[in-house]
């Protein structure tokens, strides 16, 4: 029986707001079984908030490697028969795991879930820098880390998040796609994404090309997948 989540957080130089993402895992209604902070080579107090946390929250630390390996590596601890992802300046409402956890069983034929996401720009920046962050604000569909939750099973099946700097998160899920796999979109907002002038999507420029990367190789494996063998079947 689905029941327990396993909650992975990567964070880097993140002590400005770790506290409030880790606040916002450890308030859900349905409470996760363990929650994991996975310390990607930080230089400020990431890991002594974490570990402010006591029992609470488990800490691991590797040498700087990137946010998919973090989450791997904190995928690779988790005991839950689910994995549940959440950035280190994001937040959850409340109720997130517990409408997730009710969709799989509802639906048990889905492996993945995700929830709407509504951005919002970080409070404490003053005015000027808020008039540079384009904020929609209208909630999206949440096609992402912070938002997903999948069983255990068959997020190992798909495999490891890949180490590139941007855009990791949208080649797993196109893996995904290929394999089969299935996911609900559920309807309600179920995080919060922090806009504050340091995102990775904001401030890396050079790595967005990674995006462009990331769809010819889906792309490349798609026509492979279709090219006919010697006896003329497809494989």
């Amino acid at each position: 029986m689905l029941s327990c989540v396993s909650v992975v957080i990567p964070v880097y130089n993140g002590e400005r707001y770790l506290a409030e993402a880790l606040a916002s895992a450890l308030a859900q209604t349905h409470p996760p079984a363990e929650v994991i902070v996975v310390d990607d080579g930080s230089t400020d107090r990431s890991a002594d908030i974490a570990l402010s946390f006591g029992a609470d929250v488990t800490l691991l630390r590797q040498a700087k490697a990137g946010v998919g390996a973090a989450r791997n590596h904190g995928a690779t601890h988790a005991q839950g028969d689910m994995l549940a992802f959440l950035d280190a300046d994001d937040l959850w409402v409340t109720h997130k795991l517990a409408q997730q956890v009710d969709a799989l069983r509802r639906q048990p034929e889905a492996d993945m879930v995700f929830g709407y996401v509504q951005q919002f720009i970080s409070p404490e920046l003053n005015g000027a820098v808020k008039q540079t962050i384009h904020c929609p604000p209208q909630p999206s569909p949440g096609y992402a880390a912070t938002t997903c939750l999948i069983r255990r099973d068959a997020f190992w099946g798909v495999g490891a998040f890949t180490h590139i700097a941007i855009a990791e998160f949208i080649d797993w899920y196109l893996r995904t796609q290929e394999m089969g796999i299935q996911d609900v979109m559920l309807p309600d907002v179920l995080a919060y994404r922090r806009l504050h002038g340091a995102n990775q999507g904001l401030v890396n420029r050079a790595g967005r090309s990674n995006y462009a990367q990331v769809i010819k190789a889906a792309l490349n494996r798609r026509r492979l997948s279709m090219t006919p063998t010697n006896d003329g079947s497809v494989p």
